[in-house]
């Protein structure tokens, strides 16, 4: 097998994370009880923390981990939100160090080789508009969530202003997914139709985002 089979059969198996029961099926293996909450942890520290892994399940890699600790399931749900609370704050800690050794040519298209341009270009424009709080509100936007820390440390943001910000979308993004698995896990209707609560639980996260967005759109109209 080759090295980009490898990685593609790899990359299926990390976004197949997503489904409770690959996700179950990852714990039944056996080994140390560490490995599947280590596993967990690398997925949303590479979502956060790379620039490479926009494509990563972030959303719905909680609400399964956090279906499957409520009661009868096979995680510990302190445990998980401790630890993939940490690896969402050094990821975007990690994250924000990169963008601090860029230069603001790095929004020139074609500098990052690996990166879609418009992505980038995206999370600069969400960061423009919000400012700090960006940092929050982009936890809850996929792919935007990727970029923006990147984006605030080439805007050379000042990293104890930018920590807070870190810290306390981390703990929300985590902890907001991960219990609302957790608490609508104990009803079969939830396991029946897992992707469609996850995406009625990732569109309530960002309504408020829309509506702000959308009340800006029509001021801006409304300005001669």
């Amino acid at each position: 097998m080759s090295f980009f089979t490898w990685l593609v059969h790899a990359i299926k198996w990390l976004v197949g994370l997503k489904d409770p029961e690959n996700l179950r099926q990852l714990v039944n293996l056996g080994g140390p009880w560490w490995v599947s909450y280590l596993i967990l942890s690398a997925v949303i520290f590479s979502e956060t923390g790379l620039l490479v892994g926009f494509f990563l399940p972030g959303d719905s890699l909680l609400f399964a981990a956090g279906l499957l600790a409520s009661p009868g399931g096979v995680f510990n749900i302190a445990l998980l939100l401790l630890v993939l609370t940490l690896a969402a704050i050094v990821g975007d800690a990690v994250n924000y160090w990169l963008g601090l050794t860029m230069e603001e040519q790095v929004f020139e298209k074609g500098r990052l080789r690996f990166v879609k341009h418009e992505h980038l270009l995206a999370a600069k424009a969400f960061y423009e508009k919000h400012g700090g709080k960006a940092i929050v509100l982009a936890r809850f936007v996929p792919v935007v969530r990727t970029f923006t820390p990147f984006v605030a440390g080439v805007g050379r943001m000042g990293y104890r202003r930018f920590a807070l910000y870190n810290i306390a979308g981390g703990v929300g993004w985590v902890a907001s997914m991960t219990l609302a698995g957790y608490w609508l896990g104990q009803f079969k209707l939830v396991h029946d139709h897992f992707e469609k609560f996850v995406l009625g639980i990732v569109f309530l996260s960002i309504l408020p985002l829309v509506i702000g967005v959308i009340k800006s759109r029509l001021a801006r109209k409304k300005t001669p």
